[in-house]
């Protein structure tokens, strides 16, 4: 875990709000915080999506692995008519690999950008400065908001926006934005959840699980998720429909 070492909470028990989905990315990225030192609070979202069975996963996720407190805000994108396959009912979830430097219908308008808002508000609120997620640059779908470049920009978002961050006179003392799988493939991201404790069996990943939570193979992030268990030399939990 040394590759984290930057992130490490300045104090044991320093505040920290963790996006959770739960997916595996985000389950392992709230173990990591956990692990780093601190105390973890998680944040999910109802925003219209095709399945509520993710948030179960993510109740799950959060009570195994010892989240301090696991808040679900309802934020309904549904009514922003059109654009997502998730969020918009007239479009198919696509079934096969998107084309090369195509974002994909899948993507969610300004979804990280708004979960990431609510996620500052409340690590303010809370008098902390540190905001995690399971953003990710290598085995991904394309979206614009999981590059480094918009964590970056985001993070100086939150300096220039929050009391806590003008009144931050050190780099220490300023809001942080990590994205520490960022870099890392599926099979890494695996493989670092396993050492962290994270039961991924717990995990729903796919676009268009049933109400079991049983995934149906065929949509990109079960074959990301899928190829990542392959690739790590790992048995596959998840249970498919």
């Amino acid at each position: 875990m040394e590759q984290f070492s930057k992130m490490r909470a300045r104090q044991a028990g320093d505040k920290a709000v963790v996006l959770l989905s739960g997916g595996l990315d985000s389950a392992t990225v709230l173990a990591l915080a956990k692990q780093l030192g601190y105390q973890v609070y998680a944040l999910s979202f109802r925003y219209g999506q095709r399945h509520s069975s993710e948030l179960d996963a993510a109740s799950r996720v959060a009570a195994t692995l010892g989240a301090d407190r696991h808040e679900i805000i309802d934020l309904d994108l549904r009514r922003f008519v059109g654009g997502s396959a998730l969020t918009d009912d007239q479009y198919a979830v696509p079934t096969s690999p998107s084309q090369k430097d195509e974002i994909p219908i899948t993507y969610v308008p300004a979804r990280n950008t708004i979960m990431l808002s609510v996620a500052l508000g409340w690590i303010e609120a809370l008098g902390g400065r540190d905001i995690f997620f399971g953003a990710n640059a290598v085995d991904y779908s394309g979206y614009p908001d999981c590059r480094p470049e918009y964590v970056a920009a985001f993070e100086k978002t939150a300096n220039l926006a929050t009391k806590a961050g003008v009144e931050a006179h050190t780099p220490e003392t300023m809001m942080r934005i990590h994205a520490p799988i960022i870099k890392m493939s599926k099979a890494q991201i695996i493989q670092t959840g396993l050492q962290l404790g994270v039961d991924f069996s717990q995990t729903v990943s796919c676009y268009q699980a049933n109400s079991k939570g049983q995934a149906c193979g065929v949509c990109e992030s079960c074959r990301l998720r899928a190829q990542g268990f392959k690739d790590a030399g790992v048995l596959d939990p998840t249970i498919y429909a």
